[in-house]
């Protein structure tokens, strides 16, 4: 009998969520439908008009900007911004397949992680779907450089996220984290991290049209060495965390999962993409593999975190 693990998944159920946009303070809501197997992630947005532009598949090759957010092109100069803490608390949770429609410009920002999109998800479960999954399985390292800032994908044998920043500031100073994937690790160990920034950039990036909805209830604020929350961290090295959590929504724009490691170095959305970019210049540097081809044990992905609930498929007879 073929492990669940192996298997594609998609959603148990249709999701809702609303909230503003962290840059544009606008209003948005997003629905996060059950799709097909073998469709992948795919974006639609609803326009004011009423109509609808996509489903556009999430893939590396419809990014048009990653400036403090990593932004997907829908065709006919409609674009969906701010995807990748949703995308990260898919992919987390080891979800394959899902329908996005966004009413808005950008993905709702919410407690500015993962934690309320991966709650919402446990109220609906995971369906496992009948199709085998299919990996990006990392044959040749590529990295990608900015001065002394770095991002790789290189061969490995698992799902291994190896991040490390360095900031000029006190309260987070240099921070390094190394990430073996599971859906439980992810959930316990990233999906909470909150996206942060300076007080001294914010004058700047609101002058520049970025940030007019960030607060002290969706981000973590940094000045002179302090923070400026009455909420405490949620772990004690959240800023790396929350990179991480970035990585893996960022990533999930490969069209697949990753079979192999991640490094980066001072990274971003940036670099993010442009090693996904690197990577499939060359169809030396990866090949589509099946679940049932890798050579491991899959119990690390049948780590599904307490309260789940997975709906196996009901395969039919006659």
């Amino acid at each position: 009998m073929q492990k669940v693990s192996t298997l594609q998944c998609t959603l148990g159920g249709e999701l809702e969520f609303s909230g503003i946009g962290v840059h544009s303070a606008e209003p948005v809501s997003l629905t996060i439908e059950p799709a097909p197997a073998d469709s992948g992630f795919q974006f639609s947005r609803v326009l004011e008009d009423g109509r609808i532009v996509g489903p556009t598949a999430v893939v590396f090759s419809n990014v048009t900007r990653t400036t403090l957010c990593t932004t997907i092109d829908l065709g006919e100069s409609t674009s969906v911004a701010m995807v990748e803490h949703v995308l990260s608390a898919l992919s987390g949770l080891g979800i394959d397949n899902a329908h996005l429609v966004l009413r808005g410009a950008e993905c709702p920002i919410l407690d500015g992680s993962a934690n309320l999109y991966m709650q919402a998800i446990k109220t609906v479960g995971l369906k496992v779907q009948a199709s085998t999954r299919k990996y990006i399985k990392i044959l040749r390292a590529v990295t990608v450089r900015s001065n002394d800032a770095f991002a790789a994908l290189e061969p490995y044998n698992g799902r291994r996220l190896d991040l490390e920043i360095d900031f000029d500031c006190q309260v987070i100073g240099r921070q390094r984290m190394i990430f073996d994937w599971t859906p439980r690790r992810y959930v316990e160990d990233v999906s909470r991290a909150r996206t942060f920034g300076f007080m001294r950039d914010a004058k700047i990036l609101r002058q520049a049209g970025y940030a007019l909805g960030s607060s002290l209830e969706n981000s973590i604020a940094l000045e002179d060495d302090r923070m400026l929350n009455n909420e405490p961290l949620r772990y004690e090295d959240e800023f790396v965390r929350h990179k991480l959590l970035d990585a893996i929504g960022d990533l999930a724009l490969g069209g697949l999962p990753f079979y192999g490691q991640f490094r980066s170095y001072k990274g971003g959305h940036t670099l993010n993409s442009l090693v996904l970019k690197s990577l499939f210049a060359s169809d030396a540097n990866y090949e589509v593999v099946s679940a049932n081809d890798l050579p491991l044990e899959f119990d690390s992905l049948d780590d599904i975190p307490d309260g789940f609930e997975v709906k196996r498929y009901l395969r039919s007879v006659g």
